[in-house]
């Protein structure tokens, strides 16, 4: 669509051009017809002829260019890519096992923090995990950006607290 937009714009300048060939060629005319005396052998109107042709010719090229964009122009095709929401929504065996390999490398506290997000399935509200394992508000949140800078937690606001979801 857009090629044909511009191949149409593209011919309007070129007409508007042919306008401002056809008034400067009448008033060269008129200007060397009171100027010059020796009528048609004068140098004048073989420049004026030359002058025109070849803007002519220009004012040719930008049409055809024109009628190029708008008849065999291609479109660009954008291709994104979008997961199907059955993908977004596939829920996760989010069990012990399957983080056995990670929580060799934590230690005892991070362990335990993520044992309780394991346990909630995935999802927990950071103020339930100060509760359930009677750490304080600041020894939660700086467990929680140890595990999120590892990438294995991801941290949502919601109102005033935060919702730790399991990657």
């Amino acid at each position: 669509m857009r090629n044909r937009i511009v191949g149409i714009l593209v011919i309007g300048i070129a007409v508007l051009i042919g306008f401002i060939i056809y008034s400067f060629n009448t008033a060269m005319t008129s200007i060397v017809n009171t100027s010059c005396s020796h009528g048609v052998e004068c140098p004048m109107w073989g420049t004026i002829e030359f002058q025109t042709n070849m803007s002519m010719a220009i004012m040719a090229f930008i049409i055809i260019i024109g009628f190029y964009l708008i008849f065999f122009g291609k479109e660009e095709i954008r291709i994104t890519k979008i997961k199907t929401i059955k993908q977004q929504i596939e829920p996760k065996n989010i069990t012990k096992e399957n983080y056995q390999k990670i929580m060799s490398d934590l230690n005892s506290e991070e362990k335990l923090v993520l044992e309780k997000i394991i346990e909630s399935k995935g999802t927990i509200f950071q103020s339930d995990l100060v509760e359930n394992t009677k750490f304080n508000k600041v020894k939660i949140t700086r467990i929680l950006d140890k595990l999120e800078g590892r990438g294995l937690i991801e941290r949502k606001r919601r109102g005033m607290t935060n919702v730790i979801i399991l990657k």
